[in-house]
C-alpha cells in the first residue's frame, strides 16, 4: 500500500468545514458559568466554605457520589470563586488541589506530600527524604503566615486503597501543631462506603461534614448535553435526537455527565473524521464502543494491586489454556506471581472474593457450579473485548513490577 502524501492529506483536512466550533467545552477541564442541576449542592458547599473569608476554619467535608454527578466540578467552580473574593478582599486563603488517581503522585504518603508542599511553592525531591522530614517542610511552609488553608483530595478512596488511611490521621493530627495557619480537608470520594472503612481515630476527626451527589436523570442529562452543545458545535450540525440518545446511554450508566459529554464530543470527532455534514445518532454507537474500551482500562488502572494480581493470573490461565479455567488454577498461578513481585499472599477464600468483585465489575465472567462430594469452584472466562487483552496484560505488567 502506498504511503499517503501527508502534507496534501493535512492541507486537504484543513479545507473541511469544522463541525466543532469549542471542543474544550465537552472536555472535563471545563468549568461552565452556569451549572445545572446542581443549585443545591453548590449552595451548601459555599456555605460551608464561606466561613474561610472570615479567617475560620471551615468543617471537614466529604463529597460522595458516582462518577460524573458533579463533585469535582463543583468543587473547582466555588474554590475558584472562593478565590477570587479573597484576593479582591486581600484575606489570606491557600487552597490546592490534588487528584488522587494520578500515577507517580499519589502512590506513596512521601508523594502526596512531596506534591502538596510543590504546589505552594516548596520544591521536595522526588525521594530521599524521611517521610516526617517532608512533613515537616510542608507544614512549615503553610505555616509561615496567619493563612486558611483549604485541601481538597479528589478521589481520596483510590490514595486510601493504595496507602492506607495513616495520611488523613497525620494531616488532621498535625493540625493541632500549627500556630499561624488552619488546614481543612475536602475528600472527593466515588464510593459511599468509604468512610466505613477507616480507622475510628480518623473518622471522628474528619466526618464532620457530608454532602451527597445523586445522578443525573435523563431529562438533566439532555439539557446539560444542550447547553454544552450550542457552544461546542456549529448550528445544525447535530441530528435530531442525537442528544436523547446520548443522555439515555449515559443515564443508564448511573446518570453520568461526564460520559455524556465524553459520547458527544467523541461522536463529534467521529463524524468529523467521516467528512459527514452533522453528527448522527450511529455516531453515538461508534462512540460508545470506543469509550467502553477505554472505561475497561481505567477500572483495571483503578483497582487495588491484590486484585490486579488476581486478573493477571486469570488473564495468563487463559491465554495459554485459551477456555476456562477453575478458581484453584487462579490461586496457584495468583501465588506464584505474588512471590515474583514481594506481594502478600491473600488466603484462597479472599482470592475467591476478589474474583467476584471482577465478575462485578464485568472484566470476567464466574460461574459457580457444584462438583458433588468435591464442593463448588467456579468457571472463568473472560468477558473483556479481545482487542484490548494485550493492552490490559501490559498495563497490569507495569502496576506490577
Amino acid at each position: 500500500m502506498a504511503q499517503v502524501d501527508l502534507t496534501e492529506f493535512f492541507e486537504e483536512f484543513l479545507k473541511k468545514e469544522p463541525l466543532f466550533t469549542n471542543k474544550k467545552v465537552l472536555q472535563e477541564k471545563y468549568i461552565p458559568h452556569l451549572i445545572l442541576h446542581r443549585k443545591k449542592q453548590i449552595n451548601q458547599l459555599a456555605s460551608i466554605l464561606a466561613p474561610t473569608l472570615r479567617q475560620e476554619k471551615p468543617s471537614n467535608l466529604f463529597l460522595y457520589g458516582k462518577t460524573g454527578t458533579g463533585k469535582t466540578l463543583c468543587t473547582k467552580y466555588i474554590i475558584e470563586k472562593l478565590n477570587e473574593t479573597a484576593k479582591q478582599k486581600n484575606i489570606p486563603l491557600q487552597t490546592i488541589y490534588i487528584n488522587c488517581k494520578l500515577k507517580k503522585i499519589a502512590d506513596t504518603e512521601y508523594r502526596v506530600i512531596a506534591q502538596l508542599a510543590r504546589e505552594i511553592g516548596k520544591e521536595i525531591p522526588i525521594t530521599g527524604l524521611p517521610t516526617d522530614a517532608v512533613y515537616t517542610l510542608f507544614l512549615k511552609e503553610i505555616d509561615g503566615k496567619k493563612q486558611i488553608v483549604v485541601l481538597v483530595l479528589d478521589e481520596i478512596d483510590r490514595l486510601i486503597s493504595k496507602i492506607g488511611d495513616e495520611i488523613l490521621y497525620n494531616l488532621t493530627r498535625y493540625n493541632t501543631e500549627l500556630k499561624n495557619s488552619q488546614l481543612s480537608i475536602i475528600g472527593i470520594s466515588n464510593d459511599v462506603r468509604f468512610i466505613e472503612n477507616v480507622d475510628p481515630r480518623v473518622k471522628s476527626s474528619l466526618g464532620e461534614e457530608e454532602l451527597i451527589f445523586p445522578p443525573y436523570n435523563a431529562v438533566e442529562l439532555k439539557e446539560i448535553l444542550e447547553d454544552r452543545a450550542k457552544l461546542a458545535f456549529k448550528e445544525g450540525t447535530i441530528q435530531i435526537g442525537v442528544l436523547e440518545k446520548c443522555a439515555a446511554y449515559a443515564a443508564r450508566e448511573h446518570g453520568d455527565a461526564r460520559r455524556a459529554l465524553d459520547l458527544l464530543r467523541v461522536a463529534g470527532e467521529i463524524a468529523e473524521r467521516e467528512g459527514v455534514l452533522e453528527v448522527q445518532a450511529e455516531h453515538i454507537d461508534k462512540a460508545e464502543a470506543k469509550i467502553e474500551k477505554n472505561r475497561i482500562l481505567e477500572i483495571v488502572e483503578a483497582q487495588p494491586k491484590q486484585s490486579q494480581a488476581v486478573l493477571y493470573a486469570i488473564l495468563l490461565l487463559l491465554y495459554k489454556n485459551n477456555a476456562k479455567i477453575e478458581t484453584g488454577e487462579v490461586y496457584e498461578r495468583y501465588k506464584e506471581i505474588c512471590t515474583e513481585i514481594g506481594l502478600n499472599l491473600l488466603t484462597q477464600r479472599r482470592v475467591s472474593d476478589l474474583i467476584s468483585e471482577l465478575d462485578m465489575l464485568g472484566l470476567i465472567n464466574a460461574k459457580v457450579i457444584s462438583k458433588g462430594r468435591y464442593g463448588r469452584t467456579r468457571d472463568i472466562y473472560i468477558s473483556i473485548p479481545h482487542q484490548i487483552v494485550e493492552k490490559i496484560k501490559k498495563i497490569l505488567s507495569e502496576e506490577l513490577i
